[in-house]
């Protein structure tokens, strides 16, 4: 489950990470969100919505959410100690972004994270370890 958790993790990383550095370079070069099939790809959300427009600080935050991202997949595969803490604390965070930028899959993703995660968890306490 942990491994599985993991992918999901890189999944999500990588999948939103990359785009989003490359986002970033847009918006800081033209001053307007990067559109792709003229979806614009972090603007337009939740966050528009309610008067934040997408910044260059704002894509940068949410490209270093991904890199912690992909650490807490490192972290899972490898089965340490802290990783399920690190997966749930981070969780809040990257809600933020997926919400407030509109990213579905990304949510998808981490939910599936979580819940394997979770139940890795459960599995480990029901066997009577501190680590699954």
């Amino acid at each position: 489950m942990m491994r599985a958790a993991a992918l999901c993790a890189w999944s999500a990383a990588l999948g939103f990470g990359l785009p989003g550095l490359y986002g970033t370079w847009y918006l800081a070069a033209h001053d307007r969100v990067w559109s792709f099939l003229d979806f614009p790809t972090y603007g337009s959300g939740p966050l528009e919505d309610l008067g934040v427009e997408t910044t260059t600080p704002l894509l940068i935050a949410f490209v270093l959410v991904c890199a912690a991202e992909l650490v807490v997949g490192w972290m899972l595969w490898r089965r340490k100690r802290a990783a399920i803490a690190v997966s749930l604390a981070l969780l809040p965070l990257e809600l933020a972004f997926w919400i407030g930028f509109a990213l579905p899959v990304a949510i998808a993703l981490g939910s599936a994270r979580n819940a394997l995660v979770l139940a890795a968890w459960s599995s480990g306490r029901r066997a009577g370890t501190s680590s699954a």
